[in-house]
């Protein structure tokens, strides 16, 4: 423990809180982006539209089977001259960092909320048409309410799961607690050192392990009710 150097430790944790609020930030519209898009997929997926249902399962396994880091670099290299040339480079990177996160894990929540609309009964789909309710009735007043509680505690995990990954958004230079320790001990010889890493680690386990029992209990609420 003589090599342990304390200083390097405290330093840390100024630099990290500046990167800790952009990696919440960064979760939060992910988050918002997975879901709205998760459920959009599993609606369209439902809808067994030929074309629009196979294209979209082909998307959602392609994305699944690759790495986030890859099809970050793709957005960042690939799509973002084509799209976004006109816009500053850092709204440009926070745009390519959400929708990374943001397609990748909808990808996921589609699952789950298609498993959350399987278990909705039959019975409710039959009675919302025998009262000749509106498909889109249908769905917002009988279906969803029923199958998003079901789901939460699942979502919940995902969210938890993302937060841990905006660190890989560092490589476009997105500012988040790993960016900014990289760059704030890049004159060290050695760089940051076990100290500055081990205090990102405490902090992104202070964080997630509450969240996660959290979301442990809300599983059990869920179970039971």
């Amino acid at each position: 423990m003589g090599l342990w150097r304390w200083d390097k430790f405290w330093d840390a944790f100024p630099y990290i809180w500046d990167g800790l609020l952009v990696t919440i930030q960064f979760t939060v519209l992910g988050a918002l982006v997975a879901y709205t898009l998760g459920l959009a997929f599993a609606v369209l997926l439902r809808s067994r539209v030929p074309v629009v249902y196979q294209l979209l399962w082909l998307f959602i396994e392609f994305v699944r089977s690759t790495p986030l880091l890859v099809q970050l670099f793709v957005l960042y290299w690939v799509v973002r001259p084509a799209l976004l040339d006109g816009l500053s480079i850092d709204t440009q990177r926070v745009i390519v960092g959400v929708a990374a996160l943001g397609v990748h894990y909808a990808c996921y929540t589609a699952e789950v909320y298609r498993a959350g609309i399987e278990a909705v009964p039959a019975a409710q789909w039959e009675a919302a048409v025998a009262l000749n309710l509106p498909r889109g009735r249908t769905w917002t007043d009988v279906i969803l309410p029923q199958a998003i509680p079901r789901v939460l505690p699942a979502l919940g995990n995902y969210t938890i799961s993302m937060f841990k990954e905006v660190p890989l958004l560092s490589a476009i230079v997105v500012l988040d607690m790993v960016y900014q320790i990289k760059t704030a001990y890049a004159a060290d010889t050695g760089g940051a050192g076990p100290e500055a890493w081990f205090a990102v680690g405490l902090t992104f386990l202070a964080l997630s392990y509450p969240c996660s029992l959290l979301v442990r209990k809300l599983e059990r609420r869920v179970e039971f009710a």
